[in-house]
């Protein structure tokens, strides 16, 4: 418990240190977590008969970030996004030279790896930018909303628990720790809309549901992915924690749709 509180500290330490720092650092910060997830995902996944190729992932989830950096510090077009195109060709190719036993699995384990651990991260970095220039509060927000659903589902989930929720996949989550997350998660969604005023409070509870919905679901589905695969954590990169994906499993479902949320209400 002690490691693990640690390590928490540390993590959120980091994570707001990223935010603080400005646009710059939380470039590199999101660049890095998504490398390390997509990596994580690759060992994972690698067995005897599967071996997806890790270097190309890293190089297409770098093709991915240089251009949306781009696009969002320098207004450039996004068609240098194109650029991903050769290197998804090259990774296809190179499968007939490596001679492994599932060459078509590794390629899609490669693209699937990158579609699942690193572009859910390239929408939370563009929720710093929804604005048009780099605004902490959008990310910041978000990320308080998700650790008070988590925070509000261990609390009452330890204390009330009776009903479970998905016992397939999670035997330990349950309707009454969904809900109490969702109550704390609401209200501090309501708090937060005092402070990061850009928009209304019935807009941020909103997000808080979406969050609390949608990092649920990514959370199952983490432990779909792990289940399957029998073993307990992702990986060992955060102690007491598990891996990157153990720790940023809800963000992988929740920040693609509270970003198409927010830019139809920036639309709108």
């Amino acid at each position: 418990m002690k490691t693990r509180a640690i390590t928490g500290f540390i993590f959120v330490g980091v994570m707001l240190a990223s935010l603080l720092f400005g646009g710059y650092v939380f470039t590199l910060f999101v660049l890095a977590i998504s490398i390390l997830a997509v990596v994580e995902f690759y060992h994972l996944i690698g067995s005897t008969a599967i071996k997806p190729q890790k270097w190309g992932g890293i190089l297409l989830v770098i093709s991915i970030y240089l251009p949306l950096y781009q696009y969002l510090f320098k207004n450039e077009p996004l068609q240098n996004l194109l650029f991903c195109v050769p290197i998804v060709i090259a990774l296809i190719i190179s499968e007939l030279y490596r001679k492994h036993l599932n060459p078509f699995h590794n390629i899609a384990y490669t693209l699937f790896g990158v579609i699942y651990a690193a572009v859910p991260f390239c929408f939370f970095y563009a929720l710093a930018f929804i604005d048009g220039t780099f605004n902490m509060h959008y990310p910041l927000g978000f990320l308080l909303l998700l650790w008070a659903s988590d925070t509000g589902a261990y609390l009452f989930g330890s204390r009330f628990a009776k009903h479970q929720l998905f016992e397939r996949h999670s035997p330990k989550k349950s309707w009454e720790g969904f809900f109490g997350g969702m109550f704390i998660s609401a209200l501090l969604a309501a708090g937060i809309s005092f402070y990061f005023n850009e928009l209304s409070c019935i807009h941020w509870l909103v997000i808080s549901f979406i969050v609390v919905i949608t990092g649920t679901f990514g959370d199952l589905s983490e432990s779909m992915l792990k289940r399957s695969l029998s073993v307990k954590d992702s990986g060992s990169l955060l102690p007491g924690h598990g891996g990157v994906l153990d720790r940023f499993d809800g963000l992988l479902l929740a920040a693609p749709l509270v970003f198409v949320y927010l830019h139809f209400v920036h639309i709108f």
